[in-house]
């Protein structure tokens, strides 16, 4: 008897055990986490912590559905080696693919790189081509990074009033990046006409 209540007990104990395990299983990230994710560049970490159980999935969708978020985690994972075989060309071809579908983290990503020369040559007038279309879709680095780099003189005058408007547009609730988009404001009201800056104040470029 006490030998048949001691199977049991193992019995039991190995189905929670299995019930447990089926639990800890890692479920795909739906699109809007994930982008949540890119945002705050916590995508590689989160694939890390959960164990890179998901690799085939992240692939999958990449891969074959062609979905910029995955397309731009798929890409990182790649250039940096992040539970898979490092493969910065194919990480780049990945990344390119996401901004081509106008992923704004990936545009502001391939235009810091060209700014940069991070996994590839510098090249400004690329830097600025990927910069402007993040910043018209309402990326705040990207827009702070492009505005940097028309104060360092790159770049032409005549598309100043335009990054104005969407600097002096933007809303965010962190005091530093404020603080920062203030400074460059200022700086960019030095290098324009008043009447250009007031008419980028209303949105008119």
């Amino acid at each position: 008897m006490q030998k048949l209540l001691i199977a049991i007990l193992l019995t039991i104990t190995h189905v929670i055990s299995a019930s447990a395990a089926e639990l800890r299983a890692v479920q795909i990230y739906s699109d809007n986490v994930l982008l949540d994710l890119i945002k705050e560049n916590k995508h590689l970490s989160q694939v890390v912590i959960d164990d890179c159980q998901l690799v085939q999935d992240i692939e999958a969708r990449a891969v074959k559905a062609k979905m910029p978020g995955y397309q731009f985690l798929w890409g990182d994972m790649l250039a940096y080696g992040v539970c898979i075989k490092k493969d910065v060309p194919l990480g780049l071809h990945y990344m390119q693919a996401a901004a081509d579908q106008g992923l704004p983290e990936a545009l502001e990503q391939m235009g810091r790189y060209y700014h940069v020369g991070k996994f590839v040559q510098i090249d400004i007038n690329q830097a600025i081509t990927f910069l402007k279309e993040s910043s018209a879709l309402n990326n705040i680095k990207a827009q702070l990074r492009l505005a940097n780099i028309y104060l360092a003189g790159h770049g032409s005058p005549l598309d100043f009033p335009q990054l104005y408007t969407q600097l002096h547009q933007s809303v965010t609730g962190n005091k530093k990046t404020h603080k920062v988009i203030a400074q460059h404001l200022a700086r960019l009201t030095e290098k324009m006409p008043e009447r250009v800056v007031n008419a980028a104040k209303n949105g008119q470029y």
